[in-house]
């Protein structure tokens, strides 16, 4: 798989989806549904035929199952983190909360789980693209903390040595509302509306393993986070001073 920068296109072109399904009838029913919302769609029904269509030009974001033949989905999910930074939204009939927080913990953007409404699907999907295609705000820039820095206009982090430390789009979506709002209490209400436009659920940790997945990346120490920190029956702070440079 030979595409390795963010697959977003800033034209007019429709949004191209695509879906990772062994099931032709769904792949089928979620085709002619998206067409018909003005997608372009292309199908896949395992990883090497996934891997065809990526090579083959732009993709603006993957739809996948779990249960595929070869390769399943979660492995997919590792390897498209690896070599492919759009988003990932894993649309399975294993509803098993241990599966979700490992699909989340690969870096998938969203779970959803069959059976599925279509409109809200529809709009889980519209969600996911217009955060990872958001143009920059006005006040664009770049902000440092602790001797990183958070390039808003390319969407980079930038550690102490200048390094650069990858993020999924999930995860640079997360630090900036951290970074933006420095010092304050988030609960998990407000950063699920924020990257996933709905409030939480009681059992919803989607937003608790997005937030260690970016914990790996920016603590000196995971296990013991003095960035994030977690604010008991709260929700987060993000700790270090912001200055925009």
């Amino acid at each position: 798989m030979a595409v390795s920068s963010s697959p977003v296109s800033s034209t007019i072109e429709p949004a191209h989806l695509l879906v990772v399904d062994d099931d032709t009838e769904i792949a089928h029913i979620l085709s002619r549904y998206f067409g018909s919302q003005g997608f372009r769609v292309s199908t896949a029904g395992d990883g090497v035929q996934m891997r065809r269509v990526l090579d083959g030009g732009p993709v603006d974001i993957v739809m996948l199952d779990i249960g595929l033949p070869g390769e399943d989905g979660f492995s997919l999910t590792r390897s498209l983190r690896e070599h492919w930074h759009g988003p990932v939204i894993i649309v399975t009939g294993r509803g098993d909360s241990v599966d979700r927080v490992v699909g989340l913990e690969l870096g998938a953007d969203d779970y959803i789980i069959k059976p599925f409404d279509l409109r809200e699907l529809l709009a889980r999907v519209r969600s996911v693209l217009r955060r990872a295609a958001s143009p920059p705000k006005a006040d664009t820039g770049r902000l440092s903390f602790d001797g990183c820095v958070l390039d808003l206009q390319s969407h980079s982090l930038f550690g102490p040595q200048g390094e650069p430390i990858p993020l999924t789009s999930g995860e640079f979506a997360l630090l900036r509302i951290f970074v933006e709002n420095s010092k304050q209490v988030l609960t998990r209400d407000q950063l699920m509306t924020h990257i996933h436009g709905r409030d939480a659920g009681p059992f919803d940790r989607s937003i608790d393993v997005q937030i260690g997945r970016l914990r790996r990346k920016i603590e000196l120490d995971p296990t013991h986070p003095q960035r994030i920190k977690s604010i008991r029956g709260s929700g987060y702070l993000f700790s270090p001073t912001v200055q925009r440079i």
